[in-house]
């Protein structure tokens, strides 16, 4: 079959460019392994919501409309918010149709690609990789001797408490899925360990705003690629330690690591090493929890700054900051199954994974070779990676930037200019 366009991934990032391609009567599909939305139906926990508020949710020709603008909209609420802007332009979809390989064509330019799935093979001009931030979850080596007693899951395929082997958890990552699972099950009557590394710490609210309000407001969501001295951090950058809820009286709530210990969760350093049911931790968690409250506070100063010089009364927006983070006894080994804990639970975020990419775009660690979404082999593009040109590119809100930006480069349309990396390289 031939098609001039084949978008892979029917997420927020792919209906956004299939959105774009429809206003401009070019002829596409959409190709996903299972239905719209299919990560948020299948590998999110049950009780998850959106760390961006509701007025973030916006795609080209779509937005959030309802009742609650500063509300977080639960994965289900997502899932219907995106079915129903499919829905809206009649967007191509094609479900439950597995893309095995993408490679060259060696034909004409009208079929440079050939797209093999595990019901048909199809032939297009342009291929466009919407398959998100997320690949595959990342298992530290350190977990490589960890006994068979104990179960090891990670965060996309946890879904609940109770769905986990009975006893205690220790929860590996202290980034917004660590800190929101470690929560949940210390709830539930969990005895929960959580092991800390890097992570970034942030109030949901400051001077009676959004967190993600201040990041918009003082351009940091718009800031590019372009703009950073580490390309490869920035694109590592740890998800925010922050937490949705659809509860008006609780959304205020801060999630981080002193929260966290108020209720009885203990606090360990970064997991060194697994040697059947012994775990060891870093020594280093003190030096990493004040390393994330000076960034923090960093952030803070600028917000406060920026406030100032717009002449924003304190009075009215007091500038209340989280406290300082203090570590009660953290120990650096510990028996697992002498503390009774069943369950390793991993939230160490993901990385990429395309096998079925056989387009010489990929770099060692696996992501897309790019730039602003456009890769060295001409046709073939990607949206809605990790600060894949601004930082909110990975988020919802941000992959409208990059769909237009692509859509326009596939169409031939004038691009606006932007000055080349000192390196004059695509980057992953």
């Amino acid at each position: 079959m031939r098609v001039d366009t084949i978008i892979v991934g029917a997420g927020h990032a792919g209906l956004a460019v299939s959105r774009l391609l429809t206003n401009a009567g070019r002829d596409h599909v959409v190709l996903d392994r299972g239905r719209v939305a299919e990560r948020w139906r299948t590998e999110r926990w049950d009780s998850l919501h959106l760390l961006t508020p509701n007025w973030m949710t916006r795609l080209p020709g779509w937005c959030y409309s309802g009742p609650d603008p500063d509300g977080y909209l639960s994965s289900a609420e997502l899932i219907q918010h995106l079915e129903r802007y499919a829905a809206s332009f009649q967007a191509p979809v094609i479900p439950h149709t597995t893309v095995v390989e993408i490679g060259a064509a060696g034909g004409p330019a009208s079929t440079r690609f050939r797209v093999g799935t595990d019901t048909d093979t199809w032939h297009a001009r342009h291929v466009v990789v919407a398959t998100g931030p997320h690949g595959g979850p990342y298992l530290p080596a350190a977990l490589s001797g960890v006994s068979g007693r104990l179960e090891v899951v990670t965060a996309n395929s946890y879904r609940h408490p109770a769905a986990l082997p009975p006893g205690g958890v220790l929860v590996v990552g202290a980034s917004a899925s660590g800190v929101q699972i470690a929560d949940e099950l210390s709830r539930s009557g969990r005895e929960v360990f959580l092991a800390v590394g890097r992570h970034t710490r942030m109030p949901r609210r400051y001077r009676g705003m959004d967190s993600f309000w201040w990041l918009a407001a003082t351009g940091r969501l718009a800031r590019t690629i372009d703009e950073m001295r580490d390309v490869r951090a920035a694109r590592r950058e740890n998800s925010l330690q922050l937490m949705g809820n659809s509860d008006p009286c609780l959304r205020s709530r801060d999630l981080d690591l002193g929260v966290l210990q108020g209720r009885g969760v203990r606090l360990v350093g970064r997991l060194e090493d697994v040697v059947g049911t012994v775990a060891s931790f870093g020594s280093d968690l003190d030096e990493t929890v004040a390393a994330a409250d000076l960034k923090m506070h960093r952030f803070l100063d600028a917000v406060d700054q920026y406030a100032d010089d717009a002449g924003l009364n304190r009075e009215v927006l007091p500038a209340m900051r989280p406290r300082p983070v203090k570590v009660s006894d953290p120990v650096s080994r510990l028996d697992l199954a002498a503390e009774n804990i069943g369950t390793v639970l991993v939230a160490a975020g993901y990385r990429p994974y395309h096998p079925w990419l056989q387009l010489p775009v990929q770099a060692p660690d696996g992501s897309i070779l790019q730039r602003r979404g456009v890769t060295s082999v001409p046709g073939l593009y990607v949206v809605g990676q990790s600060f894949q040109h601004r930082r909110d590119s990975g988020f919802i809100d941000g992959a409208r930037h990059d769909a237009k930006y692509v859509v326009d480069h596939l169409l031939g349309r004038k691009t606006s200019t932007i000055p080349a990396p000192a390196s004059g390289r695509l980057v992953a």
